[in-house]
């Protein structure tokens, strides 16, 4: 059971009414004029060197979401020519969250290694006709021939070499005849190019790794920059959506789209997510996992689709808050709030009801009859009349929360206290009779009159109670341990700065465990994909990795409001 049900692409209703962004308006454009043939076929291209995150989450909504608008499909392409990083635990969890978030790559399923031999046969073209060379020069030579922004580089020594020898060379290379490091191959562009990417830029190394698809076929690996434009190509996609980090790269995937005179995929450039308090480098992330910051890449903590899945964020919530964010041409910096709201936004309306209580303090209720127990009836969710009701067990003896009591309150003191009455959610109205303490002063336990005729739903007696207080039954409480989870930077830009390690500002309070907690019988059995609301506590979500039937581990997905200090 999850949160949500089937749903459509847009979750606000008012996609219509809403002024189309610039990918829209190119995208209506090229269908006015038939380019393409009508058609919009767009893609997602993740690299399976990690897990994806919130900031990938809105790539996704973006490339599958304006494929479904306008009648398209998506295909999913796993830009996999990097063996000594990937590995198919990403691709498995790749392929999970992108359905979790509710996409389905009705392209098809394809990745840059099902392309090799036709990249392979792009780089011998491009050789023979003396567009690329191999050069002999060791990576560090070739950086200082680059240049500088401004500053013309300098040519190869091998860049003249004879297209006969160049391609005798490159089919050496695949033959794995050179050691790794040995050479390279490059494309013959312009050295003195003001785009530095377009100063002979690199299209094959030597990598002798085992691929974890072509297994050990390949010693010879294409660079991103040339195998990306080209697989865009031969899926024909439309509409090839990036981030605006590759804005300087699209004129080398012209050119080489020029050169090899093949389809001309378009590459239109928008605004990547960039989260506050947050980290979105998939190998700074690898450190925070591999060093045991965090119990893996789906902990509660990261941004991680499989984090926030974790954690008890929906999936609906999260494409809202792409959408709200909008597509722009400009970065910028989003406040984490912004993701809280859109979680508290859609839970409000989905999440069921239940009673927890997390640091319990034994309440009493002396006037009832020891022995009774009686199932009070209360909502599952009033936003939704269609989610019924539940009941659950009262009794004489209750557990209540520590910080519902004072022994000292003044007249703003809305809770229990001596001299105070308080109404039990969905029970009675009780009035304090008393409390005892421990040696060291502290309360053990506490004492009240419930009165008569105060049933919540039939209440005739005419006492006003200010306060409403959540509880459960002592007896039929279940014990559950409890994670607070905050942000794990306390720094708004924990990678600002070069020269500091951003491990440095990893937030100390980003994880509390409560052991101990009471929760109401219906959660001992609480699965993973639901996501409660604890009255008057905040959202909750059994854990995925911790939780057990009969001994639930609860995560805090998101307080009931922001209440973050940072």
């Amino acid at each position: 059971m999850s949160n949500e049900a089937a749903h459509p692409v847009s979750d606000s209703g008012s996609e219509e009414r809403k002024s189309l962004n610039f990918i829209e308006q190119k995208i209506e454009a090229d269908l006015a004029a038939g380019k393409h043939g009508g058609k919009v076929i767009t893609r997602f291209p993740p690299e399976p060197n990690g897990y994806l995150h919130i900031g990938h989450a809105k790539a996704i909504c973006v490339s599958f979401g304006l494929a479904a608008k306008y009648g398209g499909v998506t295909n999913l392409r796993f830009d996999d020519t990097n063996p000594e990083k990937e590995d198919t635990e990403y691709v498995n969890s790749i392929r999970e969250d992108i359905a979790w978030l509710g996409f389905d790559w009705k392209g098809g399923e394809f990745y840059t290694s099902d392309y090799f031999e036709q990249l392979y046969a792009f780089a011998l073209q491009l050789i023979d006709e003396g567009k690329a060379y191999v050069d002999d020069q060791t990576p560090e030579a070739i950086a200082a021939q680059k240049g500088a922004p401004g500053v013309p580089g300098t040519n190869s020594p091998f860049r003249d070499r004879t297209p006969a020898e160049n391609r005798a060379l490159f089919e050496q290379m695949r033959a794995g005849q050179f050691p790794e490091g040995a050479c390279v191959l490059r494309a013959k562009i312009d050295m003195a190019h003001p785009n530095m990417l377009m100063r002979d830029p690199l299209m094959y190394r030597i990598k002798f790794a085992h691929h974890h698809r072509t297994g050990d076929a390949w010693c010879i690996y294409p660079m991103y920059d040339f195998a990306h434009g080209q697989s865009d190509s031969i899926e024909h996609i439309t509409h090839s959506l990036c981030s605006l980090e590759f804005e300087n790269h699209r004129p080398l995937y012209n050119w080489f789209i020029e050169q090899l005179g093949i389809y001309p995929s378009e590459q239109t450039e928008f605004a990547r997510l960039n989260l506050n308090y947050t980290i979105m480098s998939k190998r700074k992330l690898l450190r925070l996992v591999q060093e045991g910051v965090v119990d893996g890449w789906d902990d509660p903590r990261m941004p991680t689709i499989s984090g926030l899945r974790r954690r008890g964020f929906t999936p609906a919530s999260i494409r809202n808050f792409a959408d709200r964010v909008g597509v722009a041409k400009r970065n910028n910096v989003i406040d984490f709030s912004l993701l809280e709201w859109a979680l508290r936004d859609d839970l409000n309306r989905v999440a069921p009801r239940a009673m927890a209580v997390l640091r319990p303090l034994k309440l009493v209720v002396v006037n009832y009859p020891e022995d009774q127990v009686e199932w009070m009836e209360t909502v599952v969710n009033p936003e939704d009349e269609s989610a019924g009701t539940r009941t659950m067990p009262f009794g004489r003896e209750l557990w209540m929360e520590q910080d519902d009591f004072r022994v000292e309150a003044n007249k703003k003191w809305f809770r229990l206290a001596p001299g105070k009455t308080v109404r039990l959610k969905s029970a009675f109205i009780v009035e304090y009779v008393d409390h005892l303490t421990n040696d060291e002063g502290e309360v053990t336990e506490v004492h009240v009159r419930y009165i008569e005729n105060s049933r919540s739903g039939q209440d005739t007696s005419g006492v006003k109670a200010k306060g409403t207080l959540h509880w459960v039954h002592a007896g039929h409480a279940v014990d559950a341990e409890v994670r607070l989870y905050d942000r794990l930077f306390s720094e708004p830009s924990p990678d600002k700065d070069s020269e500091v390690d951003f491990m440095e500002y990893l937030n100390p309070d980003s994880l509390e465990i409560i052991q101990g907690a009471k929760v109401e019988p219906l959660l001992a059995e609480a699965a993973p994909g639901i996501t409660y609301q604890f009255t008057r506590l905040g959202y909750f979500a059994a854990d995925s990795k911790h939780s057990k039937p009969g001994a639930p581990v609860f995560n805090r997905a998101v307080t009931l409001k922001d209440g973050w200090k940072g």
